[in-house]
């Protein structure tokens, strides 16, 4: 399986990175992001304090995980919300059926959630008959192409205006010479009856507030927002790590995630959600449920060195500065979560048996542990992930061969003085061209080595 998981993986890379249309499209994109970046993140006074700030926060949360999520499902309970732990994704499903089942109702409306993306809850839903319509633009766009997320804060960025303009064309028999303001009052227009006629919304979280009970979700569009009000029963899926302590956190949190994600000095939609409608309350749910998700994150907990993978807030900032996700792109990785960050806590979320190839999908620029606004150290982690994978006997038996050839031969210098220029890249061309690709030259090694050379050049000097 991970052999095959693996060699999907770089045959697909391998495409991506010479398309040149695709890459001309993301790098559009992520030189807006950059530029709207250095301009959010001026308004910091001392941002590299705030980051500090916020590993601390987030350290101990993860110390005191078991506290801090009994603490806030006491809290949010004493105000007529419901908890449901989910072990895995099985689990969140069946419990999410259930609820749709007793509502007797056909159709749900859902926000952005990476959690839902993770259980693969429209599928599942679309199995049982139930229509789930995303109503973020990006995501309401990747769903009417039944594709996963390019990328867990800008789902669609793959996609050119008219690639989304001959989309609706086809669709919605839009012009195919739409504006983006055109084809998002399409888009409004035919979401706005669906948030009228669900009975469930459904939506994830960007943090859960054990002090007071609270989920907080981040948007610019305002969908959660009528996701999570105008249905009568409103789920929320989030992961057990989303937890901070208290509502001043936000203070912290809110701003690093608005400025590493897209450059705002604070989102447009900043929602407190805890429980459901109150007596005194004129708007809200009737109904308030919120899913616990672990899937696999017990297991990153578990890993002393790597668990603060947990501290991620999905900001996104990793992807948009990795050399490696700006050329092969979001779909290649085939998980949830992309890029650097996902490198990191896929193969526990999902077993490193499948996905611990995506650990060696790196520089190691360290790009992405600088960018962190949680203080993630992304490379340091994904050589931790390499150790294990070969600690846990995943190498294959020619890999280990290999390595060892490689370490014989590199700890004897006078061995790889031996052989000239010319027999080592005959020796290249011979083994390693198929691996190279077809796409570009091998290098051509100097007729001597620079050892060699250098002790020339001393000998000659004397």
């Amino acid at each position: 399986m991970s052999e095959s998981t693996a060699n999907t993986f770089l045959k697909e890379s391998a495409q991506k990175a010479f398309d040149t249309k695709h890459r001309d499209i993301i790098n559009y994109n992520i030189d807006k992001y950059s530029i709207a970046f250095e301009k959010g993140k001026s308004k910091f006074a001392d941002l590299e304090n705030s980051k500090i700030k916020a590993n601390l926060i987030k350290w101990k949360v993860m110390e005191n995980l078991d506290r801090y999520l009994l603490q806030f499902e006491a809290n949010f309970t004493a105000r007529g919300g419901k908890i449901i732990w989910a072990n895995d994704a099985d689990e969140a499903r069946e419990e999410i059926s259930k609820i749709i089942a007793l509502k007797k109702t056909k159709s749900v409306v859902k926000s952005k959630s990476m959690a839902t993306e993770e259980i693969e809850l429209n599928h599942f839903l679309e199995s049982k008959n139930i229509e789930a319509i995303e109503t973020d633009l990006g995501e309401y766009i990747i769903q009417l192409l039944d594709q996963k997320p390019y990328h867990f804060v800008t789902p669609a960025m793959h996609l050119s205006l008219e690639e989304i303009a001959t989309l609706f064309h086809e669709k919605f028999d839009t012009p195919l010479d739409a504006s983006a303001e055109q084809l998002t009052l399409k888009a409004r227009e035919l979401l706005r009856d669906k948030y009228l006629a669900a009975e469930v919304g459904i939506t994830g979280a960007n943090f859960l507030i054990a002090e007071t009970g609270s989920i907080a979700i981040t948007e610019n569009e305002g969908n959660a927002r009528l996701t999570s009000t105008f249905p009568k029963t409103h789920i929320a899926v989030v992961g057990i790590e989303k937890i901070i302590p208290t509502v001043q956190d936000l203070e912290i949190f809110w701003p690093l995630l608005s400025t590493h994600g897209t450059g705002q000095n604070l989102t447009v939609y900043n929602t407190l959600l805890t429980g459901p409608k109150q007596p005194y309350e004129s708007d809200g749910p009737e109904e308030m449920y919120v899913i616990l998700l672990d899937n696999g994150r017990s297991n990153l907990l578990a890993q002393k060195e790597q668990r603060q993978g947990l501290y991620c807030i999905r900001c996104g900032a990793c992807l948009n500065v990795c050399p490696i996700y700006q050329n092969i792109g979001g779909h290649t990785y085939e998980t949830t979560y992309q890029g650097p960050i996902g490198s990191l806590i896929s193969p526990h979320l999902n077993g490193m048996k499948e996905f611990k190839h995506l650990s060696y999908a790196s520089t190691l620029c360290g790009k992405c542990t600088e960018i962190c606004p949680v203080g993630i150290d992304i490379q340091r982690m994904l050589l931790i992930n390499r150790k294990d994978s070969v600690e846990q006997g995943l190498s294959t038996k020619t890999e280990q061969k290999i390595w060892n050839w490689f370490t014989y031969g590199i700890q004897r210098r006078k061995l790889i003085d031996f052989f000239g220029g010319k027999f080592k890249n005959f020796f290249l061309k011979k083994f390693f061209k198929k691996t190279w690709g077809d796409q570009r030259e091998l290098p051509k090694l100097a007729e001597k080595s620079f050892s060699k050379q250098w002790k020339e050049q001393q000998k000659n000097k004397e």
